[in-house]
């Protein structure tokens, strides 16, 4: 991109894409961001802040991911699409097609809709996932090294089991067929793992909020599960979408998973600057999941497929690419409990 190029995030007030926003206006480039409503200040009122601490570098625009033309405003003049909005959840669905797949099939559709009416974009940026590339822990066993790499593809979630791995499947697929069809569009994809650190807002309704707050709440002090998740920075998935945007020629998947740890290990790191917090002090066998995990929302098929595997990612391409650097996984977890801290966010069992 030019200095004086502007650039679409999606779903602006989200977890991430916050820290997209806020890393773009800090290079110095122009944003046209995304909201659900315009009228909710509530949920992007720390984005407004930003706009008040860059003059003329942040517009807000009204979008819906389902809405036909609803981008066609948000795009206009710009050159660069970084796509972050999608459903997130993976506990409490009752209607997978519409609460998940849906919406992100379409928003990719309707994003690029309005690339293809404006016609100065040259670059999209979709946020996708480690969900994309496979759908149940349990598949690392089966893996070459017990490493995944971008060239694996999530074959075996559905409507009914992963439905979120399904429908971020389907998204990027999607948009990279809608990218062979305008010519001359360049697609970058983001496949962050377990993103974890500070958030910018307040806000508590993001998945991997809610989970750092159920792990530092007491309702894992029996213990927690083995098995380890791939976790990246959300500071650092943030940059890696600013450079995947910026770096010439930067195209396909970039895997952002650089840190394969598992809840005990990050709980020990939380306690050590944190010894009051109601952390788990060891593990507990599988089994014992099939009592206690619905109470986090997870089912006996989710616990079965998923709890004591170990996931691990090439994140060699990203490096090497698009010259990421990423931060040692303690500071991302103590950030995050100390910005809960901060702003009251932690909570007991059962609240």
């Amino acid at each position: 991109m030019q200095s004086d190029d502007k650039v679409v995030v999606t779903g602006g007030s989200g977890y991430l894409a916050s820290w997209i926003v806020k890393l773009l206006l800090e290079d110095g480039y122009a944003v046209n961001t995304t909201v659900r409503h315009k009228s909710d200040n509530a949920k992007f009122g720390h984005l407004t802040k930003m706009a008040d601490d860059h003059p003329e570098k942040l517009a807000f625009f009204e979008a819906d991911l389902e809405k036909e033309g609803s981008f066609d405003e948000a795009v206009r003049g710009c050159a660069v699409v970084i796509h972050t909005a999608s459903p997130f959840k993976i506990s409490g669905i009752r209607d997978p097609e519409n609460e998940l797949i849906k919406p992100a099939v379409a928003g990719v559709r309707n994003i690029f809709a309005s690339i293809k009416k404006t016609g100065t974009i040259r670059r999209v940026v979709l946020t996708s996932s480690i969900a994309a590339i496979y759908g149940d822990a349990i598949e690392s066993a089966s893996v070459e090294g017990g490493i995944f790499t971008d060239n694996h593809w999530n074959e075996t979630s559905s409507p009914e089991n992963m439905p979120y791995s399904y429908s971020k499947t389907l998204a990027e697929k999607e948009a990279m067929k809608l990218t062979g069809e305008i010519p001359g569009l360049e697609l970058a994809v983001i496949n962050p793992g377990l993103i974890l650190g500070p958030s910018l807002s307040r806000r508590t309704d993001a998945t991997s909020v809610q989970l750092m707050r159920q792990l530092t709440s007491g309702l894992f002090r029996l213990g927690v599960p083995r098995g380890t998740q791939a976790i990246v920075d959300v500071r650092d998935a943030a940059r890696a979408h600013v450079k995947a945007a910026t770096t010439a020629h930067a195209n396909g998947r970039f895997i952002a998973a650089p840190h394969s740890r598992d809840f005990l290990e990050i709980a020990r790191t939380i306690r050590s600057k944190n010894p009051s917090l109601p952390l788990p002090t060891g593990y507990l066998p599988t089994w014992a999941f099939y009592i206690i995990g619905p109470l986090a929302g997870y089912s006996p098929g989710f616990i079965r497929k998923n709890f004591g595997y170990d996931l691990r990612f090439d994140n060699s391409r990203i490096q090497q690419e698009l010259d990421m650097e990423f931060r040692p996984w303690q500071e991302t977890v103590l950030d995050h409990v100390a910005q809960l801290r901060k702003d009251d966010l932690l909570r007991r069992a059962g609240k």
